[in-house]
């Protein structure tokens, strides 16, 4: 089998175009000069040869640091296609099954209800599920539970008297949002939700470690993933980007702190397998050449080849793809569908996408976005700390890039 470790090559030894390159690192610094973003860092890799790595823009600007290839970033829910790993490894091991109640893993779903208004009261309207939650449905976002942030009828009072973000650990999540009622019957809808949290707490209860534990374990230590973990220790934390956001009146603004999880110096005891980890685009690069090997790099089984395919292929109903749910940049519809924690290209075509057919992907809230194609054997991380309700597209922009940078002549 040839090398699909990484190893450093020209764009032409990887089948890529050097000029296709070329037009994606002019976007994004057309993006830099105008100021939508501070810098980025990208790395390309085509038959597990890394053909392209860019440093565009600053890491911070006020300190005029430009950004390094191994800066590091907060990748926010491009946690969640790490979690997906770390669940079908214990699928591997034979601890669960997609079509398992998740109340039997964690109980406090038991008897699960749905919730239906507010009565005149003011108590919670409720109505028995039409069948309990499963496993596959929290892996795909149709399970019936949702962040608790967004107005849902009061829905949404529930979660925060529930105090669901202030749990003291996984175990203590789990059971508050068990306890909760669903927003829809399981099954019906795609809502983001903290779907992946709860992931986190059933690996923690399968595995017998904490989820950073695990991950370390099984995930980043084998791959050499170095930099990849739920805290920044203070050695790092020179390497750490500046946290930005868009201001209408002020352009780019410095955050002092992370206003959605805060950063660690040590492993939370909370730890968000929806959003909490923190890589560099060559660490993240090695999970998703992993993704790309079938569940293997450099010597090391991560996971099964069965289920890497189980987790990249689509999970969901043409119904459900029919009615357009999404979130953000990722708008679920005909040919964009959703596998395990991540999106699934079904038909590139009808998707209006030119990635390859089978193309997983996923994105941050600050920017960062990735995916793994198969069919073109190709890989891209992008990296970048720009939380903004209008941030650009740059995941299509560069998979539309990319599709002319591919030499479809040159076989591996």
């Amino acid at each position: 089998m040839p090398n699909r470790d990484l190893t450093p090559s020209t764009p032409a030894e990887a089948g890529l175009s050097s000029a296709g390159l070329t037009a994606i690192d002019a976007y994004l610094q057309g993006l830099v000069d105008k100021g939508v973003a501070a810098g980025y860092v990208t790395l390309t890799a085509r038959h597990g040869h890394i053909a392209h790595v860019s440093a565009i823009g600053m890491k911070d600007i006020a300190k005029g640091e430009p950004i390094a290839l191994d800066t590091m970033f907060r990748i926010f829910s491009m946690t969640k296609p790490v979690t997906a790993v770390a669940m079908m490894i214990l699928h591997d091991q034979g601890l669960w099954s997609p079509d398992d109640p998740i109340e039997k893993h964690l109980p406090a779903f038991a008897g699960a209800k749905v919730f239906g208004g507010l009565g005149d009261d003011g108590e919670p309207i409720l109505i028995p599920a039409d069948h309990p939650p499963t496993l596959r449905e929290l892996l795909t976002h149709t399970a019936g539970l949702t962040y608790g942030r967004e107005p849902m009828g009061g829905l949404e009072k529930l979660y925060e008297a529930a105090d669901v973000w202030r749990s003291a650990d996984l175990a203590e999540m789990g059971a508050k949002l068990g306890a909760l009622p669903l927003a829809y019957q399981p099954g019906s809808r795609w809502v983001y939700s903290l779907a992946m949290d709860v992931q986190g707490a059933i690996i923690e209860k399968l595995s017998g470690q904490t989820l950073p534990a695990f991950m370390q374990e099984k995930i980043f230590g084998p791959l050499g993933m170095v930099d990849t973990a739920f805290h920044t220790p203070p050695e790092k934390k020179s390497r750490l980007a500046t946290l930005y956001r868009t201001s209408k009146s002020r352009g780019l603004v410095a955050l002092e702190g992370n206003p959605l999880l805060r950063d660690y110096d040590e492993p939370p005891a909370l730890a968000s397998g929806g959003g909490g980890l923190v890589s560099t685009a060559g660490d993240y690069a090695r999970f998703a050449q992993m993704l790309a090997n079938g569940g293997e790099f450099a010597g090391q089984r991560i996971v099964s080849q069965a289920a890497v395919k189980q987790m990249m292929t689509n999970q969901l109903s043409d119904e459900l793809l029919e009615a357009r749910f999404g979130v953000g940049l990722q708008q679920l519809r005909p040919g964009f569908g959703f596998g395990y924690n991540g999106v699934v290209f079904t038909d590139p075509a009808k998707a209006a996408i030119p990635a390859g057919l089978g193309t997983y992907h996923w994105d941050g809230a600050a920017g960062t976005w990735f995916w793994v194609d198969p069919t073109n054997d190709l890989i891209f991380v992008g990296m970048v700390q720009l939380l903004s309700e209008t941030a650009p597209a740059c995941q299509a922009k560069t998979q539309t890039l990319m599709a002319d940078a591919i030499l479809q002549e040159v076989h591996s």
